[in-house]
């Protein structure tokens, strides 16, 4: 839901209270204050054993920001993508604002996924697409909020791993949307592209149609937007910009290059010595014989 927003940042001194804890590095705010922010990666071992990474301390892994999509909902206004490396998606990434300056995640990170399309029908139900990204998109989920984004749940769009990405979806109401589903390769009879229909808003899909073609997903046409997220290559980051009139203003700033992951240091510890072998008691000296 993309709506005129005139008042969107202007409660600047607004917290975003109601945003649940995040378990990733942006557990605490940051705050937006002309410098571009930096968004720091979980570089869990497991995650990047999983992820076949190797990540060492002498070539350590490069890790950048995509941000995919920015949408409003009243005025708080929501960022999506992932981190990746030039190789791999690492995790999911979420942010939230009430004005633009003070940033936190208002869901967990989901390792090797990526975020990529938002749409909230009113002020308070709002769907966020995503997949997880391994060797090739799969596993497609659905990250549904029913309080205007202060909270999200996840659903699967299907009950066993599948390959597979959601090209598009459209809700027309609470209950009742349409999501194509792109299987990246086509199967035996050439089938590639389905419709899927949900009735339960987003909770659960039925399949209506099966294509070899693409499918056109009808929709209403996107209104004006009030926000756009823009990559400038001369400063290296994702700029979220406003609408002033013709014109764009920058709210916020967050930098492409979000680090480095590294293996954890290890440090050898000297084994301390073994204590000295006590010492054998003398033999008595035999007395001299009178």
């Amino acid at each position: 839901m993309r709506r005129p927003v005139a008042i969107l940042f202007a409660a600047a001194g607004l917290l975003l209270a109601q945003a649940p804890p995040a378990s990733g590095p942006l557990a605490k705010p940051l705050v937006y204050a002309g410098k571009p922010l930096p968004i720091t990666p979980n570089c869990r071992p497991e995650d990047l054993s999983a992820l076949g990474l190797s990540c060492s301390t002498e070539e350590p892994c490069r890790i950048l920001l995509e941000l995919t999509a920015a949408e409003t909902v009243g005025t708080r206004v929501l960022l999506i993508g992932n981190l990746h490396t030039s190789s791999v998606t690492l995790e999911s990434l979420l942010l939230a604002s009430e004005d633009g300056i003070t940033w936190t995640e208002a869901y967990e990170r989901i390792p090797a996924a990526t975020l990529d399309q938002i749409q909230f029908l009113d002020f308070e139900a709002g769907w966020i697409s995503g997949q997880v990204v391994t060797t090739l998109p799969r596993d497609p989920f659905f990250l549904i909020s029913d309080n205007g984004g202060k909270s999200w749940h996840r659903h699967p769009v299907y009950r066993e791993p599948r390959a597979g990405l959601i090209e598009s979806f459209w809700f027309e109401s609470r209950k009742q949307g349409a999501m194509i589903i792109d299987r990246l390769q086509a199967d035996e009879n050439g089938i590639r592209y389905e419709l899927h229909q949900s009735l339960t808003g987003g909770e659960s899909w039925d399949l209506q149609r099966l294509s070899e073609k693409p499918i056109v997903l009808k929709h209403p046409p996107k209104t004006e937007r009030s926000v756009r997220l823009q990559a400038d290559s001369s400063s290296q980051t994702y700029q979220l910009q406003q609408r002033s009139g013709d014109n764009w203003k920058i709210v916020a700033a967050f930098a492409i290059s979000a680090g480095e992951c590294r293996a954890p240091e290890t440090q050898l510890v000297e084994p301390e010595p073994s204590p000295p072998p006590p010492d054998k008691p003398e033999p008595p000296k035999a007395g001299k014989k009178k």
